[in-house]
C-alpha cells in the first residue's frame, strides 16, 4: 500500500497538545511516528561536549503518532483531508478527498 503521509507534507495535527498546528514532515522516526516541524518542542538538557561546547538547553521536536495528524488540503491549508489514490496511466496518484485536488509529489 502506498503511503498517504510522505516526508516533506504538509500536515495538520488532530490531537495532542498541538491540536491545529500545522507544519512539514521532516523525517519518520519509525513506520507508525512522525516528527513535523515546530510541532511538540521538547527541551533536553545537555552537558557540554567536544561538538557542543556550551551544552545547556537545546530545544527540539519530538515524535507524533502518525494517526493524529492528517494531510493539509492543497486549497485550505489549515484544514486537514483524507487521501484517496486514482490511477494515472501506470503510476499511482495521491488525491485530497476534501477538494478533489492533486496532492503534489514531494
Amino acid at each position: 500500500m502506498p503511503a498517504r503521509i510522505r516526508k516533506g507534507d504538509t500536515v495538520v495535527v488532530t490531537a495532542g497538545k498541538d491540536k491545529g498546528k500545522t507544519g512539514e514532515v521532516l523525517r519518520f522516526e519509525s513506520a507508525e511516528r512522525v516528527v513535523v516541524q515546530k510541532v511538540n518542542m521538547l527541551k533536553r538538557h545537555t552537558k557540554p561536549t567536544q561538538q557542543n561546547q556550551s551544552g545547556g538547553i537545546v530545544e527540539r521536536e519530538g515524535t507524533i503518532h502518525v494517526s493524529n495528524v492528517m494531510l493539509a488540503d492543497p486549497k485550505e491549508p489549515t484544514k486537514g483531508t483524507r487521501v484517496g489514490f486514482r490511477k494515472d496511466g501506470e503510476k499511482l496518484v495521491r488525491v485530497a478527498k476534501r477538494s478533489g485536488t492533486d496532492v503534489a509529489a514531494s
